[in-house]
């Protein structure tokens, strides 16, 4: 229906509602009245009735409203239009009959708000229990009778164009038992799932406790899997308090929400102590650690902060979503094109912007591709890390954090090495720096480039099958925002030297990670198959992370720890950067491990 289809109707149903009410009213009160004299008298009212209407009605915009979602709001207005109606219609009959018909506008200021707000409102109660339930969609069970499912509740039912449609709450909270919220039922806790499934016909499902922990994530979702119903949650409580998502943001669940780890916390007095109004610069911002780091940092309101990044379009991205979350914010935002291998760039960089704190992001991170290319990953990681850590030592920078991996620890492929050696490099400037130089270490990002999920999801897409190296390859994972609290917290508690290690959890096989994937995404393992190929280059089978007599017993922090480590001759290094370019790839790798096997016999000596 048209505006001026829709207009018509309601200037006519309202002309209907107003007759009716005045001429009832008159003949309420005054029964007995002669009709030739109550028709004299009542006709100038009614016409007056009925053009005061229509002109409050037009102020009110009683007209422009979507009555589909009325609320309080729409009846006040609806009130404040039929109250200065009828006083104007009192000023009207004062004037030309010397008196007001009180009794009788009382009556019909009354039958006006019941009928014109019953009209507004019969509209809204015949969509929502007729017109909309018996449209074509999902009925859904949300998960959590909290202040989150209240909110999706009612807003599913306020959603015209919503293809799902709330019927029921499960909830595990004794007390809201056979309770209702909006009207809707509460019928069970979640060992109900399946059963409330089948007896209510369920076709979706909606997790709504944004708090939830993994763990419990985990059992719900499991409980979810053995329906047929479709299963979505709202945002995670870290995206809600960043700001990233709000609560009406369904989404998928994924496999990084079962990993069963809680997220590192930050300290966030210590945080804002050391970025709050200093210039921040991160290298590598737009990959998928550093863009998460810039948005960590931009939470605590920096002066300014440098996007520096070798990849034009990554860093166009970062730098549109930055401006576009934060516009009203006066934080000033540089991108910067510039690769970590150009020393003179980085110096310029620092010269120009004066950064106080430096978060170290940029490297070569894939470990088959570096066994092939190990000249590149000298000049990437230890090279690029060497230049950027020297420029802020040059510069007066505060605090420099490198973002590192648990690969190297006991590497045994070029990315882990090239990344130990990284680190020494960092740990020798720290001895006779004014900069605090640290570095972090942490395992498998889940959903970051090169990771296995998004290639899992490439491999379904096409029909399957998912290729994982080994039944038993396992790994340590963590999220992406926890990886970046980490990076950003280490700032705060480095002293200089340091290499930060977390608390990883449980490890996870990979071949795990890719069943709960191809279940979550609808299929099963006779419908996507999950192919085998083989340990490929410079892969283990098991990645290790540091033993007890490699940390210091102590965390520093929540599941943060210090790692023990030795200083190395830098000559070794200073020669392996010296000559790479003129070795070959075998000779390069053997070069390499020399170094961080030199260290390992070091460790060896002392623990003897």
């Amino acid at each position: 229906m048209s505006y001026k289809q829709r207009l018509a109707l309601l200037i006519l149903l309202d002309s209907a509602i107003v007759s009716t009410a005045i001429f009832i009213s008159f003949w309420v009160v005054y029964p007995s009245y002669p009709e030739i004299l109550l028709f004299e008298e009542l006709g100038l009212s009614a016409l007056a009735l009925l053009v005061f209407h229509h002109i409050y009605a037009f102020i009110y915009k009683l007209y422009n409203k979507v009555w589909a979602y009325a609320s309080v709001r729409e009846l006040l207005a609806i009130v404040q239009a039929v109250t200065l109606t009828v006083l104007s219609v009192a000023v009207v009959q004062l004037i030309a009959n010397g008196m007001i018909y009180r009794r009788a506008l009382v009556i019909t200021w009354l039958l006006h708000i019941v009928l014109i707000g019953g009209s507004r409102f019969m509209w809204r109660v015949v969509r929502d229990r007729y017109i909309k339930q018996n449209a074509n969609q999902k009925r859904t069970l949300i998960i959590g009778a909290g202040s989150a499912g209240a909110m999706i509740a009612r807003q599913l039912q306020n959603e015209h164009q919503s293809e799902i449609y709330p019927v029921a709450f499960i909830d595990d909270d004794i007390a809201k038992q056979k309770m209702e919220v909006y009207n809707l039922p509460v019928v069970g806790r979640a060992s109900d799932i399946p059963e409330k499934v089948k007896d209510f016909k369920i076709e979706h499902i909606v997790i709504a406790i944004p708090s939830l922990r993994n763990g419990e994530l985990k059992r719900i979702v499991e409980l979810c899997g053995e329906t047929e119903a479709k299963v979505q949650m709202i945002p995670k409580i870290e995206d809600l308090m960043t700001g990233k998502v709000s609560v009406s943001h369904l989404k998928n669940v994924e496999v990084e929400d079962l990993l069963g780890r809680e997220p590192v916390k930050l300290d966030i007095q210590a945080i804002s102590e050391y970025v709050t109004e200093n210039t921040v610069m991160v290298t590598g911002a737009g990959g998928s650690i550093g863009s998460e780091v810039c948005r960590q940092v931009m939470r605590f309101k920096p002066q300014k902060i440098l996007l520096v990044g070798h990849g034009e379009f990554s860093i166009y991205n970062i730098d549109m979503e930055l401006r576009t979350n934060y516009k009203d914010s006066e934080i000033e935002i540089v991108p910067l094109i510039g690769d970590v291998q150009d020393r003179d760039r980085m110096y310029q960089i620092m010269q120009e912007h004066h950064p106080a704190v430096v978060y170290h992001a940029a490297a070569h991170k894939h470990v088959p591709l570096m066994e092939y290319n190990p000249h590149e990953a000298i000049k990437n990681n230890i090279i690029g890390t060497k230049n950027v850590a020297e420029a802020a030592d040059a510069f007066g920078v505060s605090t420099f954090v490198m973002v590192s991996t648990d690969k190297a620890v006991n590497p045994t492929n070029v990315m882990g090495a090239s990344k130990r050696i990284a680190e020494m490099v960092v740990q020798d400037l720290a001895s006779r720096s004014s900069t605090k130089f640290v570095a972090v270490r942490f395992g498998n990002v889940l959903g970051s480039r090169g990771s296995v999920i998004p290639l899992f999801k490439k491999q379904m897409e096409q029909g399957g099958p998912i290729t994982v190296t080994h039944p038993e390859m396992t790994r340590y994972f963590m999220t992406i925002p926890e990886a970046s609290r980490l990076v950003v917290q280490a700032g705060t508690l480095a002293r200089g030297g340091e290499i930060f290690v977390l608390d990883m959890g449980n490890p996870v096989k990979i071949a795990d990670l890719a069943r709960n994937l191809i279940r979550l995404s609808g299929y099963n393992e006779d419908e996507i198959e999950i192919k085998y190929t083989g340990i490929r280059p410079g892969e283990k089978m098991f990645e290790e992370l540091l033993g007890e007599d490699e940390v210091f017993p102590e965390q520093v922090y929540e599941k943060i720890y210090i790692g023990k480590t030795v200083e190395v001759d830098q000559q070794l290094i200073t020669n392996l950067l010296i000559h790479f370019e003129g070795f070959n790839t075998q000779t390069l790798k053997d070069e390499m491990m020399n170094i961080v096997f030199a260290e390992r016999r070091i460790l060896e000596t002392m623990k003897a």
